[in-house]
């Protein structure tokens, strides 16, 4: 063992904790960055750090979130044992692994220990599990505890368990844990001096995957700035590989000053990311993800330059599209970052906010449960034996909604039954490692084109694919055979090894598979890539018009301007996304099929049949045959059923209302009398509302709707005639509609003048005012007094009264003054209330008086 073992501040913890083990066998190890939890802590758990390598308590597995992680962990670790990596201590990840018979601690990512568990249950051989960097909330760190709680349970209750991070959720975890005990190393971490370095004017907030420019600026410029101020190497955090080229961009100029600029991230050849983790003899600026948050020591980093950003995975259930979309980094985040700067010697975090902001932070990140695709989780769960996960210890619950759509896709793909229990498929899609979809792929493409060529298309999509392999997926696989082209040469060919690799494995994966079905009959690059992007996402394979393509799932995707894609008549579509806010999606990566291959691999979203439906603003009825959302046929139907007919009329009518009626002034009349009683009477008058008469619209517009056949026909429907078989007859009370709300009434002068029902709480009357002369009162309908409009000779409005005796006593007179002069050949008494009333003039008067 290594001196600088010694020195590592966590060595203080490491009585309590095998006491906490000891006692309870779970524990949670709470330790600053820098103090040696991810390395020190595992070597004492194997009892390698006793004078003579102390006694074998089996073999220590490290699961770590991410592959750069592990690698590193493992390499630190035989160094401090002075050994090499494959001895001792070990590595196994996808596509890579160091082991031997010797191995006592083994560091492995999530996905391998989720891919162990479900293929030996009782982890013969090893003593400890350490799940490091939990805080980081990964689905498959989450799942791995809550199957290796079941494990403790169940089958090997001496399987001790650590869950180890600097910023976690102490109390979360103990609780999840059984209440196990919490064990703090608090260490000598050297000081970290914040200084908050926020834009000098306001930028975009992120949007999706897109990033204010003016802020990636920014951080080349505290960059700048930090190398001017202090002292040793410079590690930058920035969310994802395009924002890393572009500030690397922005300092291509450093390096005629003496200053490396590296770039490390998930897609890094293993070269690049040994480069970073080894001291060099020039002074660095290393431009990094999250991968750099947690569990690698940067050697010589004295400075850290954090924009504040993160990516998270979303998914839209609805669309069946995922994403990765930048938001805020937590404070937890941020912690785990800054601690970067002080690993060796006191530092300083530059952060591009403002301190003010930094409150308003979130406290850790989501769970990547919450806002993920919960697919490939669901068939863990059903290998397990428990398909709706509702007996596994997880610190927060699956959404059902994404459930419900995981477990929908594992059904289209066969990999569990109606009881929601794995196959004997699923299980075998599930030792693939891979997401359900491309396993889907990888064993069913194989008969029809070959297991290698399967293997390379499948391995293709089972990462990110550079953005200069463009948008064809035949022409990405050409360049990945080729060697990678200029993707290659700016990652130092780290890309096109990985996809080789990963190729190689699935190669032997899918070997069995491969003789299957005979001969193989698929030959081109675009029949095999079409046929392994059709077999992973059969909703997504869509037909192509005006520059877009309409999926079978039912949404329309974008094809980019200029790409070859949008000559093609079929695509399926293996990477698409949707910008925050825009209804369509936009094709990343999609390859060229026929109608054939997409009927074939979307076979179970294949149907024939009549449709009768309003659509475009009137009935269609039409015999169609269908893929999904994508119409392949569609033939005139000329005997529909009536039923079906009436059915999408009344839809018609819900659409675009009851004006598709015919309302006579009449109906329109009546309409308003009807809701005035109900307003005033209530039952048995009918509510005559747009929604009350569309949920009664069979009964009060037949026989007339069961006639109709098109829109021109409802407009030849008398509403009028339909409203009056609402009323109430069967009590007897329709026949008083007449008396209790008359259309007409009769005023002092003979008159009989409409009332007005537009407002069903106040009926108006308006009238002549000398029609009501020798009126005592006003007039009511129902009860209701009538709101009379009084108007002149000329029929304008003079006055508005509900108390017609009270306008003659106090409102007439100013109103006489005003038409006396107006209108002299009219009479106007002084006494309104006793004078006779009329609707003639003086003259017409005296001639029939005389």
């Amino acid at each position: 063992m290594r001196d600088a073992a010694l020195e590592l501040p966590v060595r203080s913890a490491l009585p309590p904790l095998e006491e906490a083990l000891d006692g309870h066998g779970a524990a949670v190890l709470c330790a600053p960055p820098g103090t040696g939890k991810t390395t020190l802590v595992p070597l004492a758990l194997a009892g390698l750090t006793g004078p003579a390598g102390g006694p074998d308590r089996g073999r220590v597995i490290v699961a770590e979130p991410r592959r750069i992680a592990a690698r590193a962990a493992a390499r630190r670790m035989a160094w401090l044992l002075g050994e090499s990596v494959g001895g001792t201590v070990g590595y196994r990840v996808r596509g890579d692994r160091a082991v031997s018979s010797r191995t006592r601690v083994e560091v492995v990512t999530t996905g391998v220990l989720l891919q162990r568990l479900q293929r030996d249950q009782e982890l013969a051989g090893v003593g400890t599990v350490v799940l490091d960097e939990c805080h980081e909330r990964h689905l498959d760190a989450d799942t791995a505890a809550a199957f290796l709680l079941d494990v403790r349970e169940t089958l090997r209750p001496d399987l001790r368990l650590v869950a180890a991070s600097a910023t976690t959720d102490a109390g979360g975890w103990a609780r999840l844990l059984g209440g196990a005990p919490v064990v703090e190393a608090h260490g000598t971490a050297h000081p970290v001096e914040t200084v908050w370095a926020p834009p000098p004017r306001p930028v975009r907030p992120p949007h999706g995957t897109r990033v204010d420019p003016a802020l990636l600026a920014h951080v080349a410029s505290v960059v700048r700035r930090a190398l001017a101020e202090r002292d040793g190497d410079v590690l930058c955090f920035l969310p994802g590989v395009g924002e890393i080229a572009r500030v690397a961009g922005a300092l291509d100029g450093l390096r005629a000053l003496g200053v490396d600029v590296l770039q490390v991230h998930g897609r890094a050849p293993a070269a690049v990311q040994d480069a970073v983790l080894s001291p060099g003899g020039r002074r660095r600026v290393v431009l990094a993800t999250s991968v750099a948050e947690s569990s690698l020591t940067v050697p010589g980093v004295r400075v850290v330059v954090d924009s504040g950003l993160a990516r998270e995975p979303r998914v839209d259930h609805a669309r069946g599209l995922g994403s990765l979309a930048t938001v805020r980094a937590s404070r937890a985040a941020g912690r785990q970052r800054a601690g970067r700067a002080g690993r060796e010697a006191p530092g300083a975090v530059y952060r591009c906010w403002s301190e003010a902001e930094d409150v308003r932070l979130p406290a850790f990140p989501a769970p990547e449960i919450e806002v993920a695709d919960l697919t490939a989780f669901a068939l863990q769960a059903a290998c397990w034996g428990d398909p709706d996960a509702s007996g596994l210890a997880l610190l927060d619950p699956p959404p059902a909604g994404a459930m419900a759509a995981a477990r929908s896709v594992l059904t289209a793909v066969g990999a569990v039954g109606e009881d929601g229990r794995a196959t004997g498929r699923g299980i075998r899609l599930a030792r693939l490692g891979l997401h359900p979809r491309l396993g889907r792929a990888l064993l069913d493409a194989a008969p029809l084109a070959g297991a290698e060529a399967a293997a390379e298309v499948v391995a293709l999509l089972s990462e990110e694919v550079p953005r200069s392999y463009g948008d064809d997926l035949a022409a990405a696989w050409r360049s990945a055979r080729g060697g990678g082209g200029r993707a290659a040469a700016e990652s130092g060919g780290g890309y096109a090894a990985r996809w080789r690799a990963e190729a190689r494995r699935l190669r032997s994966l899918a070997g069995d598979a491969a003789g299957e079905a005979g001969p193989v009959r698929l030959r081109t690059d675009d029949q095999v890539a079409g046929a392994v992007a059709a077999l992973a996402f059969p909703e997504r394979v869509g037909r192509v018009e005006g520059g877009s393509c309409l999926m079978a799932g039912g949404t329309r995707a974008e094809v980019p301007e200029g790409s070859p894609l949008r000559a093609a008549s079929w695509l399926a579509v293996a990477v698409a996304d949707r910008p925050v806010g825009q209804g369509h999606a936009r094709i990343r990566l999609a390859a060229v099929v026929d109608e054939e291959v997409a009927r074939r691999a979307a076979a179970p979203l294949l149907a024939e049949g009549e449709e009768v439906r309003w659509a475009d603003g009137d009935v269609v009825a039409r015999r169609v045959e269908r893929l999904g959302a994508v119409e392949l046929t569609v033939r005139p139907l000329r005997d529909a059923e009536p039923a079906r007919i009436r059915a999408a009329l009344l839809d018609g009518l819900r659409r675009e209302g009851l004006g598709l009626l015919r309302w006579s002034r009449d109906a329109e009349v009546l309409r308003q009398r009807l809701a005035f009683l109900r307003g005033r009477l209530g039952d048995p008058w009918p509510d005559v509302s747009d929604e009350a008469l569309l949920a009664r619209a069979r009964e009060w517009l037949e026989p007339e709707l069961g006639r109709a056949r098109r829109r021109a026909d409802l407009g030849r429907i008398d509403a009028g005639q339909g409203l009056v078989r609402l009323l109430p007859w069967a009590s007897g009370e329709g026949a008083r509609l007449d008396e209790l709300a008359p259309e007409r009434l009769e005023v002092p002068s003979g008159s009989r003048i409409r009332v007005d029902y537009a407002d069903p709480e106040r009926p108006v009357l308006a009238v002549k005012l000398q029609e009501m002369f020798g009126s005592a009162g006003s007039p009511s309908v129902a009860g209701v007094p009538v709101v009379v409009h009084l108007l002149s000779p000329a029929g304008r409005p003079v006055a508005v009264t509900a108390d017609l005796a009270s306008f003659w006593r106090e409102g007439y007179r100013g109103v006489r003054a005003e038409l006396r002069g107006r209108y002299p050949r009219h009479p106007w008494p002084e006494d309104p209330a006793t004078a006779v009333p009329t609707r003639h003039t003086n003259a017409r008067l005296r001639r029939e008086g005389g």
